[in-house]
C-alpha cells in the first residue's frame, strides 16, 4: 500500500499527450446531447433502485454461457436427438411395435431406444453441467459496492446492478462496464489490462473526468448523484458515445473514460466507478456468440446414408406389400390350409389393397435391421474411449504446468482428421508474452551472437534437409553445425563459418534480457570505435519510455510496469548495460549510469518537458528532456520505416548498415526498431513548445489532426543511432507444429487483436512470412466524415485493392511465388460485408498465409465464419482468452490452451491442450486415427446390417410375402448387440493403419481426411454393394446347397428353423472375417471379441438348446442333435463365408499391387524392414510425404536451396563465360 501512496503522488496525465491530455472546457462550446435510436440508454449514478422498473429496468449482472437450463434441457436435447434420422425412425417403430402387427416384442425396439437416446442426453447434460459450474464460479466473484452512506461492502458479481458506484483494487477484474470516476492517482490515471478482451498484453492508460476527480474516497459518495446518457449495449469494444450531467453541468465521455468488463486493473491501488451496462448488456458479452451444437461432417454424411437406407427400406417393403396383396388376390383361394371360405382380415381375397396396406406396416418393422439401431450408441462408446486416449496421452502432457490434453466433447473426434484451415489467436497461443532484448545495431555495428530461436529451428532443419539430398559439403570449413534438439532450449548454440566464441559468455537468465555479446557488457563498451554513439544508444533505452520502476526488495533490482513488453524489454538491457532507470517524478527520471566493471556509479536527471506517446498511427515514440547540463534533447524510437523518413542529410552516416541489420534481425523472426535524437535550441524549443501547448489546449474534431502537425514539426532532422531487435518468445515447438502442419496440408490464418507491425514480427518468427514472399497489405483510407458518401469511397477503395490483388495473384506464373495478406480490423469491417466477403475469402485462399490484426472478438468469429460457409471446408480454430470465445464456437472445432488468460477459451472449448505445440499430434495422430476408425466403422456397420437384412426380404419373397421372419427372434436381438458389436467398437477403438510415429514423419497421410478418402460416397456405395453381394451369397448359396437334398444322416431335409440357424451362423462368420481382413493392426483384444463373438455364438446355440422346450422352442436341441452332426452345415458355413468375403479380398489385393494409397507402401517397407535395411528408401519415401507449402520451415529452407543454386548456376555461367572468351583472346591462340 506505501508503494501505492508513493506512486499515487505523479499526475500521469502530464506524460501523456495524444490519449489522455484532459483539455479545458471553452465557454460556448457544450457538448451535443445524445439521442436518437441506438442511444437512449440512462443511467442514474448512485440510485440503482430507479433500475427496477421499466423503461429503466436493464439486465441483470448474471451471465450465462450454458447451451440449456432446466426448463429447456428435455425440449432442446430430445430435439437434438431425435433430428437425427435412424433415432426418429425407431421412435416411428417403437410406436409401432405396441401394435398387434409388429412382427416383434415391443421392448425390443423401445429398449434398446431409451438406451442410446438416454446415453446420449446424459453426456449432452454432463458437459453443459461443466459449463454451468464455471458461470457459478464467476457470477460468485465479490466487489466492493457502495451501499449507502459512503459505506462499501463485498456483494457478489451477479448481484451489481446498473447505477452501482463500484470499488476495484489493484489486480482484480472489472465485474461490469464501468464509467471511470476517481482512482488512487491524484488525476484520475489508471492502468489496465485488456488481454481478455483484444489478446494484447501491453497495458491501457485510463482517465476519469476532471469533475469527478474530488470523488477519491469512500465517504465522498455518501451524496453524490449524477446523470448518463449514451448509447445503447453494442459489441463494439473501442468506441462509446455519451454524456454525464452532474453539478447541473453536462460533460462529454468517450472510450478513455469506459472500464470494460474481464478487463483487469494493474499498477493502480484502486479506482471508483459507476456501473454502465451489466451482464449480457456488456461489450465483452456482446462480443459472444451462443454455444452452438455442432455436429462433424461424417455424422451429417451419415443422416444422408440413413435416408438412402430408408428409401431402399421403403422400396422393398412396397415390393413385399404389393407381393402380399398379389398372393391374397390370386393365390390364396387355393390355399385351402388357409381356410379361404372363413378368411381374417389380412388373408381375405376380397380385400388385396387392405392386406396389401396393412402388411406394409408389418414389412416395415420386419426390414427395420437394414436401419442399424446400435449404430449410434456403438459410435457414442467408440468415440468416449477415443476421447480417454487423447486425455491420457503422455505426449500431450505438460510437464511445467501439469495440464493434460482434454477431449471436452466426444462428438468431433473424427472431424479432428479433416481439418482444412486453422484459425489461430496469437498473444498466449503462439507466443509466451515474453520479450527478450536479443541483438542491437549501434553506430554501424552489429551486436549480439545469441541467436534466435527461429534461427536455431532453420539451422538444424537446413542441416537436415542439405543431409537428405547429399548436399552438405564434407569440408569442415563449410559445414553448418547444429547442436541441440529441436525443442530450441536456451542452451542451443549455432556454430558458423567465421564465428567467434570469445563473443559468447554463460549466465544465468534474465527476464527479458536474452543479449549475450561481451563487446557490450561490464563496460567494455568504452573499447569499442564508437563509445559516444554507444552511449547515447543506452540512454535512450534508460530514458525514452513511460514506465514506472519497482523495487524487488528480494534480489534489489527494479523491475518495471511499462505499456508493453518491448518497453519493459529495453529497460531491463539498459539496466544490465549499465544504465539503470530508478525513480520517476512529476517532471524528471533518474539513471544510474556505471561506465565500467570497476563499479563507479552516477546518477543522473533528465527533466522531462514533453512525451509524445507511441500510437499505431504514429508508429514512434518521443521524448524530449533537459540534462544536467542544460542541453535539450530529443530521443525518439519507432519503426524504420517512420524514422528513416525523418532523418536530417548528416543523420544517414550509419544509415546503410543499419538497414542491412535490420533485415538480418526480420529474417530472423524478430522485431526491431529503429533509434534517433536530436539536440534542440532553447529559442527553437521555445517556439515549438508554445505552438504544441496550443494544440493540446484546443477543442474540435481537428485536435488530432493539430497535435499530429506540432509532432511531425519537432519529430525531423533526426540522427540515426542504431537499431534494437527483440525476441516476441514463441511458445516452445510453435514453429516446429507450424511447418508439420503445413506438411500436413494446412492452412493457417492468425487473428489477432496487436498492431499490424507486431503480428507481421510474429509471422515471421513463427514463418508464417519469410523474405521473398510478397505482402498483399489491404487498407482503408481516411474518410473525411462519417456520410454514406465517404463511406462508399472507402469501400470502392478497398473493393479496388482486393481486385488489383487477386489479379495479381492469378497473374503470377512463378510456382514457387508465395503471397501473404494482411488485413487490419478497421478494413475488414468493410471487407466483411455481404457485398464484398467473398471477394476478400477468394483472396485470402489463394494466399499462402493470411494475418488479420486489430480485430476484435466479434470480427473473429465473423471471420471464422465466413471461412466456414465460404469454403465448406473443416475450421478449427485456438486461442486461449475471453476474446477468443466467439471464435472458438463459430468453428467447427474449437480448441482452447489453458494458459495465462484464463480458463474461458477452455470453457467453450471441444478440445483443451496446454500448449500450442501439443495441436500437432492431436490433429496428425489422433485426427488421422479417429477419423479412419470412425470412417470404417460406420461403413461395415451398414456393411453388415444390409447383408443381414436383406436376408429377411429374400426369404420373405421365397414364402410368398408372408411376413414370416427366417431367424428366431433371440437371433435379432443378439445379431447387433452381442454377437458382432464387440468387433466393430475394437475396429472403432484399437484400430491402427500406421503408427503414431510414422503419422508425424509422413504428415501427407493427414490428407486421406481432408479429401475424405474413406468416406466419400464411391467408398460408401462400395461397402453398400459388398453388403448386397454378401447377402445374395448367404441366402441364394444356402437355399441351393440345403434345399433339395437331405440335411441329416437319417435322410431328413431341414426345416425352418435349421436353415434360419445355418444361414445365421454364415452371417455370424462371414462379418466376422471381414471386419479382420479389414483391420490393419491386431492386438489380443481384436482377436479377442472378433474370434470370441464367433464363439459367443455357438455357446448361445448350444445353452440355449439345452433350455427346456416351453422356452427355446423349435431351437431345443438344434445344435447337438441336428447341426453339429451335419457335414453339410460346416461346408455349407466354409463355402458360404469364402464366397462373401471374395471379392473384397480381390478388391484389396489388386489396389495393394496396382494402386496402393500411401499407408500401403509404409505398411510394406514396415513389413518388410526395408526402413532399417535401406536408409535412404525410408528418407525418400519421408521427403515424399510432405504436401507442397509455401509457409513453415520446410519453404523457407526450400527457398533457401533454390537461392543457393541459382547462385551456384549463375556462378557456373558466370566461369563458363570468362573461360570461353579467356579461350578466344589472342594470347591463347
Amino acid at each position: 500500500m506505501a508503494g501505492g501512496r508513493i506512486r499515487s503522488k505523479l499526475k500521469l496525465s502530464l506524460l501523456y499527450t495524444f490519449g489522455c491530455l484532459r483539455p479545458t472546457t471553452v465557454e460556448g462550446q457544450e457538448p451535443q446531447p445524445i439521442q436518437g435510436p441506438g442511444f437512449s440508454r440512462t443511467v442514474f449514478c448512485n440510485q440503482p433502485h430507479m433500475h427496477k422498473k421499466k423503461p429503466l429496468r436493464y439486465r441483470s449482472n448474471y451471465v450465462s454461457t450454458t447451451r440449456y437450463n432446466l426448463i429447456t434441457f428435455f425440449p432442446k436435447s430430445l430435439y437434438e436427438q431425435f433430428h437425427r434420422a435412424a433415432n426418429l425412425y425407431f421412435l416411428v417403430a417403437a410406436i409401432l411395435s405396441v401394435f398387434p402387427l409388429s412382427p416383434f416384442n415391443k421392448w425390443s425396439m423401445i429398449a434398446p431406444l431409451v438406451f442410446v437416446v438416454g446415453l446420449s442426453m446424459m453426456k449432452e447434460a454432463l458437459e453443459d453441467w461443466r459449463r454451468f459450474m464455471q458461470d457459478v464460479k464467476i457470477n460468485a466473484r465479490k466487489t466492493c459496492v457502495h451501499k449507502s452512506g459512503g459505506v462499501f461492502r463485498q456483494r457478489k458479481w451477479k448481484k451489481i446492478s446498473v447505477g452501482d458506484i463500484v470499488k476495484v483494487e489493484k489486480d482484480e477484474f472489472f465485474p461490469a462496464d464501468l464509467l471511470l470516476l476517481s482512482s488512487s492517482y491524484e488525476d484520475g490515471i489508471c492502468y489496465v489490462e485488456t488481454m481478455n478482451l483484444d489478446g494484447e498484453t501491453n497495458l491501457k492508460v485510463k482517465r476519469s473526468l476532471e469533475v469527478s476527480l474530488p470523488l477519491d474516497e469512500d465517504e465522498s459518495f455518501k451524496n453524490f448523484m449524477a446523470t448518463i446518457k449514451c448509447e445503447d449495449p453494442n459489441p463494439n469494444l473501442y468506441t462509446f458515445v455519451g454524456n454525464l450531467e452532474y453539478e447541473r453541468q453536462t460533460f462529454p465521455l468517450d472510450p478513455s473514460q469506459i472500464l470494460l468488463r474481464d478487463s483487469k486493473l494493474r499498477n493502480t491501488t484502486y479506482v471508483y466507478g459507476v456501473v454502465v451496462f451489466t451482464g449480457h448488456d456488456t461489450k465483452v458479452m456482446q462480443n459472444s456468440t451462443k454455444s452452438p451444437s455442432k455436429r462433424s461432417r461424417i455424422e451429417r454424411t451419415m443422416d444422408y446414408i440413413i435416408y438412402t437406407l430408408l428409401v431402399l427400406l421403403i422400396l422393398i417393403s412396397c415390393i413385399s406389400s404389393s407381393g402380399f396383396a398379389w398372393e391374397t388376390e390370386f393365390h390364396m383361394p387355393k390355399m385351402w390350409y388357409l381356410r379361404p371360405d372363413a378368411p381374417e382380415n389380412l388373408t381375405n381375397p376380397p380385400s388385396p389393397i387392405y392386406a396389401g396396406v396393412v402388411h406394409l406396416i408389418t414389412a416395415l418393422l420386419l426390414y427395420g435391421y437394414l436401419i442399424p439401431i446400435s449404430l449410434y450408441v456403438s459410435i457414442e462408446v467408440v468415440k468416449v474411449w477415443q476421447a480417454s486416449f487423447i486425455n491420457q496421452d503422455l505426449h500431450m502432457y505438460d510437464d511445467e504446468s501439469g495440464v493434460p490434453a482434454q477431449a471436452r466433447t466426444s462428438n468431433l473426434n473424427e472431424e479432428l482428421g479433416q481439418v482444412h484451415t486453422i484459425l489461430s489467436d496469437k498473444t498466449g497461443t503462439l507466443t509466451c508474452n515474453q520479450m527478450d532484448f536479443l541483438k542491437c545495431s549501434i553506430a554501424g555495428t552489429s551486436y549480439g551472437v545469441r541467436s534466435s530461436e527461429v534461427e536455431l529451428a532453420a539451422a538444424k532443419q537446413i542441416a537436415v534437409d542439405l543431409e537428405e539430398h547429399g548436399e552438405i559439403s564434407s569440408t569442415p570449413q563449410s559445414q553448418t553445425k547444429v547442436f541441440g534438439t529441436w525443442d530450441s532450449s536456451r542452451t542451443q548454440e549455432i556454430e558458423v563459418e567465421g564465428g567467434d566464441n570469445n563473443y559468447h559468455t554463460p549466465r544465468a537468465p534474465i527476464k527479458g534480457f536474452g543479449f549475450e555479446d561481451i563487446r557490450l557488457m561490464n563496460g567494455n563498451w568504452l573499447r569499442e570505435s564508437q563509445p559516444n554513439d554507444i552511449l547515447q544508444f543506452f540512454r535512450i533505452l534508460a530514458i525514452c519510455h513511460t514506465a514506472i520502476p519497482e523495487l524487488n526488495e528480494e534480489t534489489g533490482k527494479y523491475t518495471y510496469e511499462a505499456e508493453s513488453p518491448d518497453e519493459a524489454s529495453f529497460l531491463a538491457a539498459a539496466r544490465e548495460f549499465g544504465f539503470e532507470f530508478f525513480k520517476r517524478t512529476q517532471s524528471s527520471v533518474f539513471i544510474r549510469e556505471r561506465f565500467s566493471g570497476s563499479g563507479q556509479i552516477i546518477e543522473r536527471e533528465y527533466k522531462v518537458l514533453n512525451l509524445l506517446e507511441f500510437t499505431s498511427k504514429r508508429k514512434r515514440m518521443t521524448v524530449i528532456v533537459r540534462d544536467e547540463e542544460g542541453q535539450i534533447l530529443l530521443l525518439c524510437k519507432g519503426a524504420d520505416s517512420i524514422i528513416f523518413d525523418r532523418l536530417a542529410k548528416n543523420g544517414k552516416t550509419y544509415l546503410g548498415p543499419t538497414t542491412k541489420h535490420l533485415t538480418e534481425y526480420g529474417e530472423a523472426g524478430l522485431r526491431t526498431l529503429a533509434l534517433a535524437y536530436r539536440k534542440l535550441d532553447e529559442d527553437e524549443y521555445t517556439a515549438w513548445n508554445s505552438e504544441f501547448s496550443k494544440a493540446k489546449t484546443s477543442i474540435g474534431s481537428d485536435r488530432d489532426e493539430l497535435l499530429e502537425t506540432g509532432a511531425d514539426m519537432i519529430e525531423k532532422e533526426l540522427i540515426l543511432i542504431g537499431a534494437t531487435a527483440v525476441e516476441d518468445k514463441l511458445q516452445k515447438g510453435v514453429p516446429q507444429c507450424i511447418d508439420k502442419l503445413a506438411q500436413a496440408g494446412l492452412k493457417l490464418w492468425v487473428l489477432t487483436g496487436d498492431k499490424m507491425e507486431t503480428a507481421i514480427n510474429i509471422g515471421f518468427a513463427c514463418s508464417l512470412l519469410r523474405q521473398g514472399m510478397r505482402q498483399i497489405c489491404i487498407t482503408s483510407i481516411n474518410p473525411d466524415g462519417v456520410s454514406q458518401d465517404s463511406k462508399r469511397v472507402v469501400k470502392e477503395n478497398i473493393l479496388n485493392q482486393l481486385t488489383k490483388a487477386v489479379q495479381m495473384v492469378k497473374l503470377e506464373k512463378d510456382p514457387h511465388a508465395a503471397f501473404a495478406l494482411i488485413i487490419d480490423g478497421k478494413t475488414l469491417t468493410y471487407a466483411l460485408e455481404d457485398d464484398m466477403k467473398y471477394q476478400f475469402l477468394a483472396l485470402a485462399v489463394d494466399c499462402a498465409s493470411v494475418i488479420c490484426c486489430r480485430v476484435s472478438p466479434k470480427q473473429k468469429a465473423l471471420v471464422t465464419r465466413l471461412v466456414k460457409e465460404g469454403t465448406g471446408k473443416t475450421t478449427l480454430a485456438i486461442g486461449d482468452g475471453a476474446n477468443d470465445v466467439g471464435m472458438i464456437q463459430e468453428a467447427d472445432i474449437g480448441v482452447g490452451i489453458s494458459g495465462v488468460e484464463g480458463m474461458q477459451a477452455v470453457m467453450a472449448s471441444d478440445f483443451s491442450i496446454a500448449q500450442f505445440r501439443f495441436l500437432e499430434r492431436l490433429l496428425v495422430v489422433h485426427g488421422h486415427w479417429c477419423y479412419k476408425r470412425i470412417a470404417q466403422m460406420i461403413c461395415y456397420f451398414f456393411y453388415k446390417n444390409i447383408a443381414f437384412g436383406l436376408t429377411l426380404f429374400y426369404f420373405e419373397a421365397f414364402t410368398g410375402f408372408s411376413g414370416q421372419s427366417v431367424y428366431n427372434d433371440y437371433y435379432l436381438l443378439l445379431f447387433n448387440v452381442f454377437l458382432t458389436s464387440l468387433p466393430v467398437i475394437a475396429l472403432g477403438v484399437f484400430e491402427q493403419d500406421v503408427s503414431s510415429e510414422i503419422c508425424l514423419q509422413f504428415p501427407a497421410l493427414y490428407q486421406q481426411g481432408t479429401k475424405n478418402l474413406f468416406f466419400d460416397w464411391s467408398r460408401i456405395l462400395g461397402w453398400m454393394c459388398n453388403g448386397v453381394y454378401a447377402s445374395l451369397v448367404i441366402f441364394f448359396l444356402n437355399i441351393g446347397i440345403i434345399y433339395s437334398q437331405a440335411f441329416r444322416k437319417g435322410g431328413q431335409t431341414a426345416d425352418m428353423d435349421a436353415v434360419g440357424t445355418t444361414m445365421y451362423t454364415c452371417i455370424i462368420w462371414a462379418v466376422n472375417v471381414q471386419i479382420a481382413l479389414t483391420m490393419s493392426h491386431f492386438t489380443w483384444i481384436q482377436h479377442v471379441l472378433i474370434w470370441g463373438s464367433i464363439g459367443l455364438w455357438y455357446l448361445f446355440l448350444a445353452l440355449y438348446g439345452m433350455m427346456p422346450p416351453s422356452l427355446s422352442g423349435n431351437i431345443y436341441r438344434i445344435f447337438d442333435e441336428i447341426l453339429a452332426p451335419a457335414p453339410i452345415y460346416w461346408m455349407a458355413t466354409l463355402l458360404v463365408t469364402v464366397a462373401a468375403v471374395l471379392p473384397y479380398v480381390a478388391h484389396i489385393s489388386f489396389q495393394r499391387f496396382l494402386n496402393p494409397l500411401d499407408h500401403h507402401i509404409i505398411q510394406e517397407i514396415k513389413y518388410y524392414k526395408r526402413d532399417v535395411e535401406d536408409a535412404r528408401l525410408w528418407t525418400r519415401e519421408r521427403t515424399k510425404a510432405r504436401e507442397k507449402t509455401k509457409i513453415g520451415f520446410t519453404a523457407r529452407v526450400d527457398a533457401k536451396i533454390r537461392h543457393l543454386r541459382s547462385k551456384l548456376n549463375k556462378k557456373q555461367s558466370n566461369l563458363s563465360h570468362f573461360s570461353a572468351q579467356d579461350a578466344m583472346s589472342p594470347r591463347s591462340l
